[in-house]
């Protein structure tokens, strides 16, 4: 170093510090809830694993207020409403061994876990694992115990099928709008007698009345699935495809869907197949020319500030990815929208 001064600054705040001391005024709020002694941190490959490294709190299930918590993260391991390969039970197990996620999003200047109250509280309780209609009934009924307790919840999936259900309830007194990233827009109708499968959660919510398609945009959508999607576009949802994200681009984009979804309760659903396959092979149904993790990332942060009111990401099937990426990615996005939902709970709808 050629400036004296400057590394005699340097050294005598830095020479005898160790990892734990931070002077930046807002990073020293982040280490302070890291560090406990010293520069002694808690080693992220130990442990119990739960999603993003919250507190393991199963017994709040047994609570009527959840133990007072604001943001419940939980696994709905179900993959019963799949059309061809299965695997997304599994999800939520492979999301919890990703061991270092956070504690801090640069971007969002959020350090979620020292904002608001938040721990993993479990996998919801089913019946049945052979019963799909029977696991949507269990779900709904959990999901409307967190409603009525004030708790916003924040899931991993198993299929796409189980955000109908969580919607029944979310949006039971008010329809919610929804930002949905995804390869395929799930309008779906019934097939072979079940109403209850992943390409179809959102026509079923749209007509419980509890989604409302006109402050709904699909992000992402691509495939040879199209023909099978007009109820999209017959009810009112905005779909934008995987190909014109790049015309549009991401500040336009970003623009767009704050104005579709307004001030609104609102939820975000994350399907990993919205990400290309080269990233995250790992689920049921990949499909050519996805979203790369990046520009996902870029526009989940530009949403700051909506009224996100519930949220998940589903569709993670670790067993087709040797590599442990998908999983790895599920829990990047996991972790940014759990700081969308502290900023909701901390800030004016829409601020």
């Amino acid at each position: 170093m050629n400036n004296p001064e400057k590394l005699a600054r340097l050294r005598e705040r830095y020479a005898n510090a160790s990892g734990g001391d931070i002077f930046d005024t807002e990073f020293a709020v982040v280490a302070r809830s890291q560090f406990t002694t010293g520069d002694k941190r808690k080693w992220p490959f130990a442990g119990i694993p739960t999603l993003l490294d919250a507190p393991c709190r199963p017994e709040f299930q047994d609570l009527p207020d959840f133990g007072g918590l604001d943001i419940a993260l939980l696994g709905v391991p179900m993959d019963l409403g799949v059309t061809n390969r299965n695997g997304s039970r599994f999800g939520p197990r492979a999301v919890r061994t990703v061991e270092r996620i956070g504690p801090y999003d640069h971007v969002l200047k959020c350090a979620p876990f020292g904002m608001r109250k938040i721990a993993d509280i479990g996998d919801v309780p089913m019946q049945s694992r052979y019963d799909l209609a029977q696991c949507h009934h269990d779900i709904e009924q959990f999901y409307k115990k967190l409603v009525a307790a004030g708790v916003s919840p924040l899931s991993v999936g198993g299929d796409h099928s189980i955000t109908s259900s969580i919607l029944r309830a979310l949006g039971e007194k008010q329809p919610v709008g929804m930002i949905h990233i995804d390869a395929h827009c799930d309008t779906a109708g019934p097939y072979e007698g079940a109403k209850f499968q992943h390409g179809g959660p959102f026509r079923l919510a749209v007509l419980d009345g509890v989604f409302d398609p006109d402050r709904t945009i699909q992000i992402g959508i691509r495939g040879g699935a199209e023909y099978l999607w007009e109820f999209s576009y017959e009810s009112g949802m905005t779909v934008i495809h995987a190909e014109e994200i790049k015309g549009i681009g991401m500040e336009a984009l970003i623009a767009r869907a704050r104005q579709i979804v307004g001030t609104g309760p609102t939820y975000i659903s994350f399907d990993i197949d919205s990400i290309d396959p080269g990233f995250a092979p790992g689920t049921g149904t990949p499909e050519v020319g996805g979203l790369m993790p990046r520009e996902v990332l870029e526009l989940l942060r530009g949403l700051k500030g909506l009224n996100v009111v519930g949220a998940d990401v589903v569709e993670v099937a670790p067993q087709y990815d040797a590599t442990t990426n998908t999983a790895q990615i599920a829990a990047q996005m996991l972790f940014t929208i759990l700081c969308l939902m502290v900023h909701a709970k901390s800030e004016p709808a829409g601020g």
